[in-house]
């Protein structure tokens, strides 16, 4: 099946795409000549996506899945995971009063925040990912998907698994995989609160960032970086971000304290996850 998914421009797909390709579960995601491809579960049911531009408005959806009763979710998901239904405008609007981030906006005016398919596996990767890099977290969480992950009824180019139910992973010994046995513990728990509370990672839901923090090993910074990426709170911000902080300190050229960064950006509520968006971006230089 093939959908077209309309969006009001700009659109900066190589920023997504580079956010996307860096980050790919091997197994589970890939990135082939400037379309982003995944394997998808729903209720027990797998399949795959990809993901591509196709017109200076709209992507294109080519999806392969068993079950067409699940399409509108399938769909809804997609929208959000790729910032589908931002109003950049009023975001633009008021982060230039910020005359750093108004130049930040002008080089890359159609920036979004990049979002994720699933809450469990957005929770996942942010725990992975605590202290230490972006790569090695990835290699990790592709040690998690082969061992504990559905594989696929037949591969597709690098596709093989889909990601690992909660089920799974709230009684798997996870510090198995090489890392600390207390992070292990917050995965694992991670996936039993989901079973606790099916509506946990929902977007649009009041508390959510109160809810993560009263889950073991979830700190600030975690409880942001998911409130942002799937629960789509565009205020969602992680102050103590090293990147961030890099960022600002490179743009402003000299240093900047953790302190520091926080009070800049009360001026940018309610959207200093955009705000951080374009400040991550800016260290990458995403072309």
């Amino acid at each position: 099946m093939k959908l077209s998914l309309k969006f009001q421009p700009p659109y900066d797909w190589p920023a997504m795409l580079g956010f996307l390709s860096a980050r790919a579960i091997a197994g589970m995601e890939e990135v082939v000549e400037g379309t982003y491809s995944r394997s998808i579960g729903l209720r027990g049911i797998h399949g795959t996506l990809s993901i591509t531009p196709e017109a200076a408005d709209s992507l294109a959806l080519t999806l392969d899945f068993p079950d067409p009763s699940a399409v509108p979710e399938i769909v809804a998901r997609v929208r959000r995971m790729f910032d589908l239904d931002t109003d950049l405008t009023a975001m633009h609007r008021h982060l230039k009063a910020d005359p750093l981030l108004a130049r930040l906006i002008a080089e890359r005016p159609g920036l979004r925040v990049p979002g994720a398919w699933d809450g469990l596996e957005l929770a996942m990767r942010a725990v992975l990912g605590q202290q230490i890099t972006v790569t090695a977290a990835i290699k990790l969480a592709g040690k998690l998907v082969a061992q504990y992950g559905a594989p696929l009824p037949s591969a597709r180019g690098g596709l093989s698994h889909v990601f690992p139910e909660a089920e799974v992973l709230a009684v798997a010994d996870l510090a198995a995989l090489g890392m600390p046995k207390s992070r292990g513990r917050t995965l694992s728990g991670v996936a039993q609160a989901l079973l606790d509370d099916p509506l946990l990672f929902e977007p649009d839901r009041q508390g959510g960032v109160a809810r993560l923090l009263g889950l073991y090993g979830i700190g600030d910074w975690t409880a942001q970086y998911i409130a942002l990426r799937q629960l789509r709170e565009m205020d969602g911000f992680p102050t103590g971000d090293v990147g961030l902080i890099n960022a600002l300190a490179a743009l402003e050229d000299g240093p900047v304290t953790a302190r520091q960064l926080q009070v800049r950006a009360e001026d940018w509520r309610p959207y200093r996850g955009y705000a951080a968006q374009l400040l991550w971006t800016s260290l990458s230089r995403v072309d």
